[in-house]
C-alpha cells in the first residue's frame, strides 16, 4: 500500500511539473519573440542590415570591403519654395564587395575611374533633384542614398557596390 500512494504522489508530482513546465516555456516564449522583434528593430534603425535577398539578410564582413571615394562634388540643388539657390558640398564613397562577381569585372581602381563620370553624373542628378530642406529634413539623406545605389547598381547590371555613403556634406 505504502508503495502505491507513493507512486500515486510520483505521478501527481510529475504532471504538476510538466503543466508548470509548459506554462514558463508559453510565457518564455511569448517574451523571447517580443526580445527578437526590438533587436530587429533597432538593427533597422542602424541599418545594420545592408540589404536582403529572398529573406535572408546578406552581409559583407569588412576584409571583403574595398571603399571607392570620389571627393570635392560641388552640385547646385533644386530652388527652394521661397526661390533662393543653394549648393551641397559633399564627397560619396562607394563600398564594394571584392567577393561579388561583378567586382572582378568593373571594381578595379582603372575601371571605377573609367567610369566615375558616369557615377557622378548619377550623384549630381539625384542629389540636385533634392530642395536644401529636403535633404536635411526627415530621411532626405537616407532616401538620396538609396537612389544612388539603386541607379549605380542598375548601370552596372551588378550588386557589388552595395552602399553609398556621404561624408564631409556642408550645405549652403
Amino acid at each position: 500500500m505504502k508503495k502505491n500512494i507513493l507512486s500515486i504522489l510520483i505521478l501527481a508530482l510529475l504532471i504538476v511539473n510538466i503543466v508548470l513546465t509548459s506554462i514558463m516555456m508559453f510565457s518564455v516564449m511569448g517574451a523571447s519573440k517580443k526580445t527578437t522583434q526590438l533587436v530587429t528593430d533597432i538593427a533597422s534603425v542602424l541599418k545594420l542590415e545592408l540589404r536582403e535577398e529572398d529573406g535572408e539578410v546578406i552581409t559583407v564582413p569588412m576584409e571583403q570591403t574595398d571603399v571607392y571615394n570620389i571627393t570635392d562634388l560641388t552640385i547646385e540643388l533644386r530652388p527652394s519654395d521661397d526661390g533662393s539657390s543653394h549648393w551641397c558640398l559633399l564627397g560619396v564613397s562607394l563600398s564594394m564587395n571584392t567577393k561579388d562577381k561583378g567586382y572582378k569585372s568593373f571594381g578595379d581602381a582603372e575601371n571605377m575611374d573609367a567610369k566615375k563620370p558616369l557615377i557622378t553624373e548619377v550623384i549630381f542628378d539625384v542629389i540636385g533633384s533634392y530642395t536644401m530642406e529636403e535633404l536635411k529634413g526627415g530621411n532626405g539623406e537616407e532616401d538620396a542614398k538609396a537612389e544612388i545605389l539603386r541607379r549605380i547598381q542598375s548601370m552596372y547590371d551588378s550588386q557589388f557596390i552595395f552602399r553609398v555613403s556621404f561624408s564631409d556634406i556642408k550645405y549652403q
